[in-house]
């Protein structure tokens, strides 16, 4: 680290020291790594939630997982549908599925790994989240790179090559400025200022700490940075979900492992993916009557999902279970279900 990357890392620190923001999964900074098991599953459960989601979403979410289950060992006790069900709402499901199968794993390891190299061995561990676990669980020098991260180093540096070819320069750059002590800070330093400051739309370059050493903003067009392909338009989907009623319940069904919503409880509907509209039959005959539709977005596509109607006195065809109408909210349903339940209780 040369003494202008130094300088730099440390401006940005004492910049920490003052602003940092208080989330319930983060030590004040400065402190050291706290001597508690517990704190390197606190650092990963936080992390694998804030994937593609703000952190006000996340903090109920957090507070509720960390109460019901306090370590890597209770959550690994969990079953797959309770760890779905409280899971519910948070979106991009493959995480809740991913972190069952890391509790489990760090349980039969004894603990979660140190270093950067083993938690990558890790279920559902990407680059990110590894590099980011050992330096603010553990310590260790890693670099961590997240949305916030990219921006402000490209700015910085003002790497003017479009994304993904420019992640590489990108990557060397935040190297060369990630501190070897207190690399955990720093971390969310850059996550924070990324957030706060140098935002993706009307930087606040007047309070940047780094504002004297931004290439960007020297350019004079540090809001175009990073340069990102244009956005492929989302296909439109139509599908239809069922909300069939006996005796004060609801059927509901345990959709598939894999794919979209896999997992969860959600009410039948006619095969709608990504991919493709729904095209299958109701779960069975039935007098069933149009109650309206509920739109929903999802990462590579939108949904319009009508919502049909029934009372029946027999089973329906397949695998399913008869869910109290009265405590719906507890079913886990995944947003786009839960919309559904809403417009048919309505």
């Amino acid at each position: 680290m040369t003494s202008t990357t130094s300088a730099l890392s440390s401006t940005l620190l004492g910049w920490y020291d003052v602003h940092a923001r208080a989330l319930p999964w983060r030590n004040p900074p400065g402190e050291p790594v706290p001597n508690d098991p517990a704190w390197p599953y606190r650092v990963w459960l936080s992390e694998v939630m804030l994937q593609q989601t703000t952190v006000a979403a996340v903090k109920p979410y957090f507070e509720k997982f960390t109460q019901r289950w306090p370590d890597a060992h209770a959550l690994a006790a969990a079953s797959d549908d309770e760890i779905m069900a409280a899971w519910a709402g948070l979106g991009y499901y493959s995480r809740a599925r991913n972190l069952a199968k890391c509790a489990r794993e760090v349980a039969s390891l004894g603990g979660f790994p140190q270093t950067e190299a083993e938690l990558l061995e890790l279920p559902g561990l990407g680059a990110y989240t590894a590099a980011a676990i050992a330096s603010i669980a553990f310590g260790e020098r890693a670099v961590v790179i997240d949305a916030n991260v990219e921006r402000v180093v490209s700015r910085l540096f003002n790497i003017t090559e479009p994304l993904p070819k420019s992640r590489k320069a990108i990557r060397e750059n935040a190297d060369l400025i990630t501190p070897d002590a207190r690399a955990g800070d720093f971390a969310q330093a850059m996550m924070d200022l990324g957030s706060s400051i140098c935002t993706s739309r009307t930087p606040k370059c007047l309070l940047c700490p780094l504002q004297s050493e931004c290439q960007g903003l020297k350019a004079g067009e540090p809001e175009r940075l990073p340069v990102k392909p244009p956005k492929k338009a989302k296909p439109e989907r139509i599908g239809t979900s069922y909300w069939l009623e006996r005796d004060g319940h609801v059927w509901l069904v345990t959709r598939q492992g894999t794919g979209m919503l896999g997992g969860m409880r959600a009410l039948p509907d006619d095969g709608w993916t990504a991919r493709e509209d729904g095209s299958g039959e109701p779960p069975c005959d039935a007098d069933w009557s149009e109650l309206g539709a509920v739109r929903h977005t999802f990462t590579h596509a939108h949904l319009t999902l009508s919502v049909q109607r029934a009372e029946i006195r027999s089973m329906p065809d397949g695998e399913g279970e008869w869910w109290p109408i009265s405590d719906i909210d507890n079913a886990g349903l995944p947003t786009l279900f839960a919309k559904a339940a809403r417009l048919a209780l309505a």
